[in-house]
């Protein structure tokens, strides 16, 4: 990243300076060099999810809370799009189709278990997780 008195600076992009100088671009080093552009380090990324800041985590009963509310919502709205089969189901005894039956149960499996998983961490980087579970392997064949 390039700074100038601290604010960044792209190489790529035109650029004027204060006397009305205009440079196609900055990507010429003795150009930054003498406009006292400088390269520094990229800050350190950090989830904003999960913390305020570098190494500083948000409170993690909060997020906890809000994970489950938020996985709860997803498997909703997974579910609302078949609750009309479940109400004619009751209402009529028409029967819902059993890829549907499956699906549905696929939906609840999983919201259940990743609210177990959220509910069960004990840190923030358990948090995390439980809400994004690593890949599983692939297998070969």
């Amino acid at each position: 990243m390039f700074t100038l008195n601290g604010t960044p600076v792209s190489i790529d992009n035109p650029f004027t300076t204060e006397e009305g100088v205009t440079y196609p671009h900055l990507r010429d080093p003795s150009v930054r060099a003498a406009l006292g552009i400088v390269e520094v380090a990229d800050p350190a990324y950090y989830d904003q999810r999960f913390y305020w800041g570098v190494g500083n985590p948000k409170d993690l009963t909060q997020l906890k809370l809000d994970w489950v509310k938020q996985t709860k919502a997803v498997a909703g709205s997974l579910l609302s799009q078949t609750d009309w089969m479940v109400i004619r189901k009751a209402e009529r005894d028409i029967a819902v189709p059993l890829d549907v039956v499956a699906a549905r149960g696929a939906i609840i499996l999983d919201q259940d278990s990743k609210q177990q998983a959220i509910e069960a961490a004990t840190t923030v980087e358990e948090l995390i997780d439980a809400v994004f579970p690593p890949p599983a392997p692939i297998e070969s064949v």
